[in-house]
């Protein structure tokens, strides 16, 4: 049978059999593919270096008919990092686990892969952060996936002047006249306390975190991780960013669970 060439990175490892891995990977040429890698976990097995999470490389298959076989691997790059923090591990695992959930087999989900590459780098960088870059990343998909914020006008009345509190159920921007009582944070506090319901759909954002979000939805994946915010912001686009994954991904990413009991 012969051989393809597919650019790709592994998602997730998983034990198959005594001796072979399971590897679900998000190639460049195919979308998100599930591989067998055979006798990968043999002791001195030369496919063992490309079925480890977090790894990117070329891969050499065969395609089956509802898998594929590794059979070798050339430029490989991997992560070094990732493997000797747990806390950076578990980000990474996050970012794998939720790209691997909102991608699919023969699409063109190169954007998502170069998206994913860039994020794992900026895991490491300092400068950057691994709780911003979760941020970044999430936003991104869903940008990605078509299902990212409105930030430019009014999703209800169009209005672009503005000003603007962040709904999430409406899925961005609303302005203060259709917003009504809700825009102010203060009416909405005193409405939760009265009715003992928590308000997680209107955020009243800063301007830099608005900025931030804009950014986001604009900016190519290999320029993305380019800015530093202030913990207020951070703070802000950390409660709009994982109520809007909660809102219009609706699945429960085991890593992220995992990363809130560190």
């Amino acid at each position: 049978m012969d051989q393809i060439i597919l650019t790709g990175m592994v998602l997730e490892a998983s034990p198959s059999g005594d001796y072979d891995r399971r590897l679900v990977i998000l190639s460049k040429e195919r979308g998100k593919i599930t591989a067998f890698a055979r006798g990968a976990r043999r002791q001195g097995s030369t496919l063992l270096a490309c079925t480890q999470p977090f790894t990117l490389a070329r891969f050499r298959m065969v395609e089956g008919r509802s898998a594929y076989n590794v059979t070798g691997f050339e430029g490989v790059k991997f992560f070094p990092e990732l493997t000797q923090d747990v806390e950076l591990t578990c980000y990474g695992c996050y970012m794998c686990e939720f790209a691997e959930y909102m991608t699919e087999e023969n699409n063109d989900e190169s954007k998502v892969l170069t998206l994913l590459y860039q994020a794992l780098r900026a895991l490491s960088n300092p400068k950057i952060g691994p709780k911003l870059a979760r941020l970044v990343f999430a936003m991104k998909m869903l940008y990605l996936n078509g299902e990212g914020p409105q930030t430019e006008q009014c999703v209800r009345c169009r209005d672009r002047k503005g000003p603007f509190v962040f709904s999430v159920k409406s899925g961005g921007c609303v302005c203060k006249k259709c917003a009504g009582e809700d825009f102010d944070a203060g009416v909405r506090r005193e409405k939760e306390l009265r009715l003992g319901i928590a308000d997680n759909d209107f955020f009243n954002l800063n301007e830099s975190t608005w900025y931030a979000i804009r950014y986001i939805g604009a900016a190519s994946p290999e320029k993305l991780f380019s800015f530093t915010v202030s913990e207020e912001v951070l703070s802000e686009l950390t409660a709009v960013t994982d109520a809007f994954v909660r809102e219009y991904v609706k699945h429960t990413f085991k890593s992220l669970a995992f990363l809130e009991t560190l």
